[in-house]
């Protein structure tokens, strides 16, 4: 008789643009298959066709006039169908889903960023996100100033064909300030969650930080709990 499939990991990647985290997520990904453990990547906003048509909208720095509210729903909107369609097949498979980016970044940028309160993007989670949270949280903090600098001169950058990803590197040191400190307390409310991690230093010194936070927290931790009193 065959074992019921275990249930997959989730872990997000938080931070501000241009801290490395999609990169680092990607080494992360790549480590973990080399121990055999099935993997799948995704982001946000997108990860679906839907969520990527929902993405065009939200970062194109040509919907300016974009209304707060409406940009925290269109978030969820891409959230619940990422969820519906990639993150929960993937865990009840047993595979393990790397996002970059989740419900912390909207209560970053829409709730502290824009100021609309922590409280109605914790209560849209609970509608929306069918009670879905990570396992695990890896908040990469940089300094504002650095951070929104090398992501403003990455889309700068950019050739002509991709995509206008600009809106959000238009916002004021002061709305990124305001990002930054709702992440730093959310990793204060929750440090069961989430890790801390600092992203200033060089690539190569932030990776075996990340993976020796995921062995400790996930991959040996289950290890204790199924292993005989």
């Amino acid at each position: 008789m065959s074992k019921p499939k275990v249930r997959g990991k989730f872990i997000t990647f938080e931070g501000l643009d241009g801290c490395g985290k999609s990169t680092q997520l990607e080494k992360l990904a790549a480590v973990l298959r080399v121990r055999g453990i099935d993997v799948v990547t995704t982001r946000e906003p997108g990860g679906t066709i839907i969520g990527e048509r929902i993405r065009a909208v939200l970062l194109d720095s040509r919907t300016a006039g974009l209304d707060p509210h409406a940009e925290m729903a269109l978030m969820f909107a891409a959230r619940a169908q990422l969820i519906a369609e990639v993150i929960g097949p993937a865990l009840e498979a047993g595979q393990w889903v790397l996002c970059d980016r989740f419900t912390d970044s909207t209560e970053a940028y829409q709730g502290g960023g824009r100021q609309l309160g922590s409280d109605a993007v914790l209560q849209l989670h609970q509608a929306l996100c069918r009670g879905l949270w990570p396992e695990l949280t890896i908040l990469m903090d940089s300094d504002v100033s650095s951070s929104v600098g090398r992501a403003r001169r990455r889309n700068l950058a950019a050739s002509a064909e991709t995509p206008d990803e600009n809106r959000f590197e238009k916002e004021s040191y002061a709305f990124f300030t305001r990002v930054r400190n709702a992440f730093l307390e959310t990793a204060r409310r929750e440090p069961q969650r989430v890790v801390l991690v600092d992203a200033r230093p060089k690539l190569e010194i932030v990776h075996p930080q990340i993976v020796r936070v995921v062995f400790e927290r996930l991959i040996e931790a289950a290890g204790k709990k199924g292993s005989p009193a």
